[in-house]
C-alpha cells in the first residue's frame, strides 16, 4: 500500500512539472525548444540509468517480481511524462515552422502577385502598341492602295483618249 501510494504521489508530481513547460513551450523560440529537448533527453537518460540501478537492486531482495514491476511502473510514469513534454515540444515547433512557412508563402504570393501586376501592364502596353503599329500599317497599305488605284485609272483615262484621238484620227483620213 505504501509503495503504491509513493507511486502514485510520483506520478501526480510527474504530471505537475510536465504540464508546466508544455505551455510555456509554444512560444519559445528554436534555441530554447532544443536546449528544452536537450535537457528531456537528460532526464530520459537519469530516469533509464535510475531503473537500472532499482533493476539491480531487485535482483538482490527476496521479492524480485514485486520490486521489478514497482520500478518499472516508476519508470513509465518518469518516462510517460517525457514523452508528454517532447510531445508537446514535437508541436510547438510544427506549429513554429508552419508559421514560417505560411509567412514565407503570404510575402511569396504578395511578390507574385506585384510582379503579376506588372506583367500585365507589360503586356497590355505592348499589345496596344502592336495594335497601333497594326492599325497605322493598314492605313498605310489603304493609302498605296488608293494611289495606285487613283494612277490606274489616270492611267486608263489616258489610254482611252489615246484610243478615241486615234480612233478620231482613223475617221478624218477614212473620210478624206
Amino acid at each position: 500500500m505504501k509503495s503504491t501510494l509513493t507511486i502514485v504521489a510520483l506520478a501526480l508530481l510527474c504530471s505537475v512539472a510536465g504540464a508546466q513547460p508544455s505551455a510555456a513551450v509554444a512560444d519559445l523560440p528554436a534555441a530554447k525548444v532544443e536546449s528544452e529537448r536537450a535537457r528531456v533527453a537528460a532526464e530520459r537518460s537519469a530516469a533509464e540509468s535510475r531503473f537500472r540501478n532499482e533493476e539491480k537492486a531487485c535482483y538482490i531482495r527476496f521479492a524480485v517480481n514485486d520490486c521489478l514491476n514497482e520500478a518499472r511502473t516508476r519508470r513509465r510514469v518518469a518516462l510517460a511524462d517525457l514523452r508528454r513534454q517532447d510531445l508537446s515540444l514535437n508541436e510547438a515547433e510544427r506549429k513554429r515552422k508552419g508559421a514560417e512557412r505560411l509567412k514565407a508563402i503570404e510575402q511569396k504570393n504578395s511578390s507574385e502577385k506585384q510582379d503579376d501586376a506588372a506583367e500585365r501592364r507589360a503586356r497590355a502596353i505592348n499589345d496596344q502598341r502592336l495594335r497601333n503599329d497594326r492599325t497605322a500599317k493598314k492605313a498605310e497599305i489603304a493609302a498605296d492602295n488608293q494611289a495606285t488605284a487613283q494612277s490606274r485609272v489616270q492611267t486608263q483615262l489616258g489610254k482611252e483618249a489615246t484610243a478615241a484621238t486615234k480612233a478620231a484620227n482613223r475617221a478624218a483620213k477614212a473620210a478624206s
